[in-house]
């Protein structure tokens, strides 16, 4: 059993890397992947720790793509946590997230709630501020049922606390993982494109531009969508991957490796993941 997308502390994950690497030998995983949003903070640690489990462990990221519509994640499997230029680009990516924290604070005093920028700095800890910190704090204040609600409300694309922010192009996410040893995958793909007859001229326009996997176990698919990117996988040429999206607290109902318990990621994809992996810096066997 695999589970190639998993959050942290370092992100918007309640679990540190340490510990999250403790709960996958406890759930009996083969091999993790730490994704963390636009950053490899936690990426080191985390190897280390695989290691010392004899869990094969990759060196992630998830990266925000800026496109017309819709939501396009890139995952990165098997990066450099050293590689200067991808650093850099997720540097400038994470003082966007700074300024778009500030301006969802605004958004949400101006719409009645009093929350101030300290309570839900100490909600995030060492982790990058993000919404799910903004959803747990008006949670605690009891102005929303639980944290899907305060998104369904306030925090998703298109609600009155939204603010966009800045994004590196599909074209450069794909890029700089290349660039740092890794396989560029795309995560969770009809948060992009719903129609599949739609998805699958979208993929080869990204795989020109370096896409070389596609996420087809992931816990919001249905048997329908799963088999849809299998079959896309297959006749363009990608690698499988899949993972449960675990965040820890912010999604209680996930489980690492199992989801709600019913989802399995199987562990016939990581020998094709682990060839198609050009580099071994991101990558503890």
């Amino acid at each position: 059993m695999l589970d190639l997308h998993i959050h942290s502390t370092f992100s918007d994950g309640s679990e540190t890397p340490e510990a999250l690497v403790e709960l996958g030998a406890l759930a009996g995983l083969r091999a993790m992947a730490l994704t963390d949003h636009d950053n490899l903070r936690g990426a080191r640690v985390f190897l280390q720790a695989c290691g010392q489990r004899r869990i094969t462990g990759f060196s992630g990221v998830e990266i925000s793509a800026e496109v017309p519509s819709g939501t396009l994640h890139l995952l990165g499997y098997g990066i450099d946590p050293a590689h200067a230029g991808l650093l850099e680009n997720l540097d400038r990516v994470l003082d966007g997230r700074e300024a778009r924290n500030r301006q969802i604070l605004l958004k949400l005093n101006e719409l009645g709630f009093p929350l101030t920028w300290e309570e839900v700095r100490a909600l995030a800890g060492d982790d990058v501020v993000g919404r799910p910190h903004f959803a747990c704090a008006l949670l605690r204040r009891g102005l929303v049922a639980d944290i899907k609600d305060a998104f369904d409300k306030y925090l998703a694309k298109g609600k009155p606390a939204y603010v966009n922010r800045f994004r590196l192009s599909p074209a450069e996410g794909l890029r700089l993982i290349r660039a740092a040893g890794g396989l560029p995958a795309i995560a969770h793909p009809f948060t992009w494109q719903q129609d599949p007859a739609a998805l699958e001229p979208a993929l080869a326009k990204l795989q020109q531009l370096g896409l070389g996997g596609i996420e087809a176990y992931y816990p919001e698919h249905d048997n329908e969508r799963t088999i849809a990117c299998l079959r896309l996988a297959r006749k363009l040429g990608l690698v499988v991957t899949g993972g449960t999206d675990y965040h820890g607290a912010a999604k209680p109902n996930l489980r690492l490796g199992t989801a709600s318990g019913q989802f399995c990621v199987p562990d016939e994809l990581l020998s094709p993941l682990l060839r198609a992996i050009p580099g071994r810096a991101g990558v503890v066997e």
